[in-house]
């Protein structure tokens, strides 16, 4: 099954609290961390390697299971399969919603019908965003596939994937998930339809 963990960065802010997590986090991270400028980001960085390995510990997975992290605002996201295949194909994308719709991104980088969906008002951009940078990142091949490569439709309410490129092969199915009134979107793409009907949220 693939499990999705939302987590609350805040406390990270404090620099008592980010030492005390960085310090448990791989060397590779920690300078992937070090590079960044602001400690909102850094935070982040950390935030989501840290929900990652909750996740881990709480389904007795080993580091090598097939996993996928996001972050906006101060939240971060982390999609896990839990049953160790490590062929299955996931990827997830949260965003923080704006008040701007960004209809200069979405004619630009969209499909036309995408685009003409989000001007009809039948789908919001952030929806339309997270769901295809969920994609992009269950391909494992992110920037390097165009988002007008890949096209995905909205004419049932659910979200499908109406067309890729041959040289991804297989299937992919879509999960999207809401909590409260928080004002982001959450998607989860993976290459099997068995994804965990609840969102889990936590405070780190």
């Amino acid at each position: 099954m693939i499990r999705t963990w939302l987590g609350d960065v805040t406390s990270l802010l404090e620099e008592e609290q980010y030492r005390a997590y960085y310090h448990t986090v791989p060397a590779y991270r920690k300078e992937k961390a070090d590079k960044l400028r602001f400690q909102k980001d850094r935070a982040l960085s950390i935030g989501a390697w840290v929900l990652f390995e909750r996740m881990r510990k709480a389904y007795n997975l080993s580091s090598e299971v097939s996993f996928n992290l996001s972050h906006s605002g101060t939240f971060v996201l982390c999609s896990v399969e839990d049953s160790g295949d490590c062929s299955v194909k996931v990827g997830c994308d949260l965003e923080q919603v704006k008040r701007e719709e960004r209809l200069d991104v979405a004619r630009r980088f969209f499909c036309g019908e995408e685009y003409k969906s989000i001007l009809e008002n039948k789908v919001s951009f952030y929806r339309c965003w997270v769901l295809k940078e969920s994609f992009m990142k269950a391909t494992r091949l992110g920037m390097k596939l165009g988002m007008n490569e890949f096209e995905i439709g909205f004419g049932t309410g659910v979200p499908v994937l109406k067309s890729k490129p041959e040289k991804i092969e297989g299937q992919f199915y879509f999960k999207e998930y809401e909590w409260g009134e928080l004002p982001y979107r959450i998607a989860v793409c993976a290459s099997r339809d068995d994804f965990a009907e609840a969102l889990q949220v936590i405070k780190l």
